[in-house]
């Protein structure tokens, strides 16, 4: 099924930047200096309207971006909504909303997250030449924290179960798919991260594996719902994903459900993991873009949780920006030979 959306998306892999809801005209003309013409961004929940999301649009656009995607941090990643909370219902009603005004806006896409206690880390370590990087270990749980919460101990004050967490998901998306459909957005859901260990007393056997995204993507039976495939998270769980990132990008990708990349590679999978360079993980990055454009991919791609590079935070980005960008160059002329030696 095609994607339901009035709003067209210019074909073809595109790298972006995840920007500031309100970036300088220096900050922008950094971006395009970089030979990037994408962002994403995300928005102060108070400021919250169709007019608001316009005026992102339109903030960008004279900056020479196109503005691809659009967050709201107060409908992501919720445990109202995960754990089906007593204020639940006020929540779907401003995620609904918050689909609306996109739509309205003309923004095409969203990212959402179903974890009820956010992303957790252990304190950063280093990667290579010494830069500060997020990491996580499951040997050192007494110190490890995320969205508000920290420690080994419960965050919601009982434990819950597996079937709990997957009602809760089918009754949630059933709610928002109709919205989408109607306003043309897509939403993307991002994988748990880390994947597949339960924190706090909360389980996350959804978005922790290529079976759960497959059996919620059925649940959800939308054009409108795909990923926002982050090719850390996945490569942060390994085998345990039950597919690897290029197997998974052939089959999710192959039919359209790809709508965002994350990327990002990490040192080693679980139980310990240090966020990398691109260059520097486990895995070849290199493969996925190749993937990507082997499945005809016209989303975007965005550096993510890039480890600090000297005392400007712009190093880092030029630098992850500048080598997705070659990856980039490389795959589209290997699979566009590929292509023609085949009509040789």
């Amino acid at each position: 099924m095609a994607v339901k959306s009035h709003m067209e998306i210019a074909p073809g892999l595109k790298v972006a930047a995840q920007m500031s809801e309100a970036p300088s005209d220096e900050e922008m003309a950094f971006i395009r200096q970089t030979g990037v013409e994408y962002a994403v961004t995300w928005i102060d929940p108070a400021k919250a309207s169709p007019q608001y999301y316009r005026s992102r649009r339109e903030h960008f656009a004279r900056g020479g971006i196109k503005l691809y995607g659009l967050g709201k941090s107060s409908v992501h990643n919720v445990d109202a909504i995960t754990l089906s909370l007593p204020n639940r219902d006020e929540k779907v009603t401003e995620y609904l909303e918050h689909i609306r005004n996109l739509g309205q806006a003309d923004i095409p896409y969203t990212t959402y997250a179903h974890m009820a206690n956010s992303v957790w880390s252990t304190p950063p370590e280093q990667t290579r030449g010494g830069a500060r990087a997020r990491a996580f270990d499951l040997a050192r749980m007494e110190e490890a924290s995320g969205g508000g919460f920290s420690g080994s101990g419960l965050t919601h004050g009982r434990e819950y179960s597996e079937d709990e967490l997957w009602e809760n998901f089918a009754s949630f998306i059933k709610e928002i798919v109709p919205v989408a459909e109607e306003a043309g957005v897509r939403i993307g859901i991002h994988p748990d991260d880390p994947p597949g260990v339960a924190i706090g007393g909360v389980p996350r056997p959804i978005f922790s594996s290529f079976d759960g995204y497959q059996r919620a993507l059925d649940i959800a039976d939308s054009p409108n719902i795909g990923l926002c495939l982050c090719i850390g998270c996945w490569l942060e769980g390994g085998e345990n994903m039950g597919k690897g990132v290029v197997d998974t990008i052939k089959h999710f990708g192959g039919q359209g459900k790809i709508f965002k990349v994350h990327y990002r590679n990490v040192d080693q999978p679980l139980p310990h993991f240090i966020e990398t360079f691109v260059d520097d993980g486990y895995f070849d990055m290199y493969e996925a873009m190749k993937a990507l454009e082997e499945v005809g991919y016209n989303g975007t791609l965005i550096p993510d949780h890039i480890p600090q590079m000297g005392d400007d935070g712009r190093l880092g980005t030029a630098y992850t920006l500048a080598y997705m960008r070659a990856l980039q160059k490389r795959a589209e002329d290997e699979v566009n030979a590929g292509g023609a030696d085949k009509l040789c």
